[in-house]
């Protein structure tokens, strides 16, 4: 009996894929399988920039927190990454980050920046002051179909719990909160990259809250990871919890806290962006 062998490449894996002429000086380009409405899904431009990080030779530890400012939207077709470890000390490591396409004249223009913090995870004491809430499990939850006609929203699995897209939008909505249940499509075991991209998965806010769908779109985007590698390894291709709840919506800007759960409850990540929304 034989067994076939799949050897195609993950579209997460293929959308990270960089090229490198010398540190710190990356070439990439868009996939068509993360992209939104205008311009790549933001979560897929975050992973994207962890990892150049990552595949950085200066790197020190793993992953402690990523910022992404997303100056404008990139455009199909390939990018200039650069990655810098502006200082190293004994436990932490602080990168800065800048993504360039050219204009209509050639010039490089900076689409996206972002800075990055790795560290030296050592044993220490530690708690959880966040627990993960009582759901239903994945499997008792029903994965729902792309609600939109979008490339990236193929690219996961998800199963909404509680806070799913209004089925009227009538202006009647009184909550910001989802929770929802979501890993790769296909199947991924569980790293860095992908769980910041995961941070990301959420729809905005405002569309929940108001029952109405007005243009909204992330300015930044931090995440905090609170997870080492060898506790992703233990996820593998696992479900992830996700809520998201915004604080506050003034001004044509609002927030969304986040925070992401494996299947065995611990705390994995956790996310602050501010988004902007149009009237």
């Amino acid at each position: 009996m034989t067994t076939a062998h799949h050897h195609s490449i993950h579209p997460l894996d293929d959308a990270l894929a960089l090229t490198s002429a010398a540190p710190g000086q990356y070439e990439g380009r868009t996939t068509p399988a993360y992209w939104n409405m205008v311009g790549p899904f933001g979560g897929v431009t975050a992973a994207t920039l962890l990892q150049a990080v990552l595949q950085h030779p200066d790197l020190l530890g793993e992953p402690l927190s990523l910022t992404v400012n997303y100056a404008g939207a990139l455009t199909q077709g390939p990018f200039t990454l650069q990655a810098t470890p502006v200082r190293t000390n004994r436990s932490t490591q602080h990168w800065t980050l800048s993504v360039l396409q050219p204009d209509a004249e050639g010039a490089p223009v900076v689409t996206t920046t972002a800075t990055v913090v790795t560290a030296a995870r050592r044993e220490t004491w530690g708690a959880a002051d966040t627990p993960m809430p009582f759901v239903p499990a994945p499997a008792q939850c029903k994965a729902i179909p792309p609600a939109f006609p979008v490339e990236w929203l193929r690219r996961y699995e998800m199963r909404p719990v509680a806070g799913s897209l209004p089925a009227q939008w009538d202006g009647g909505g009184e909550s910001s909160l989802s929770q929802l249940w979501m890993r790769d499509a296909p199947a991924r075991p569980l790293d860095f990259c992908a769980l910041a991209a995961m941070a990301d998965i959420f729809f905005p806010r405002v569309w929940l809250r108001r029952a109405r769908q007005v243009p909204a779109g992330t300015v930044s985007i931090t995440v905090y990871f609170h997870a080492g590698s060898a506790l992703l390894a233990q996820t593998g291709a696992g479900y992830l919890l996700g809520q998201a709840r915004a604080q506050e919506f003034r001004n044509g800007f609002f927030d969304q806290a986040a925070q992401l759960w494996n299947e065995a409850g611990a705390l994995l990540a956790t996310s602050h962006q501010i988004v902007y929304y149009k009237e």
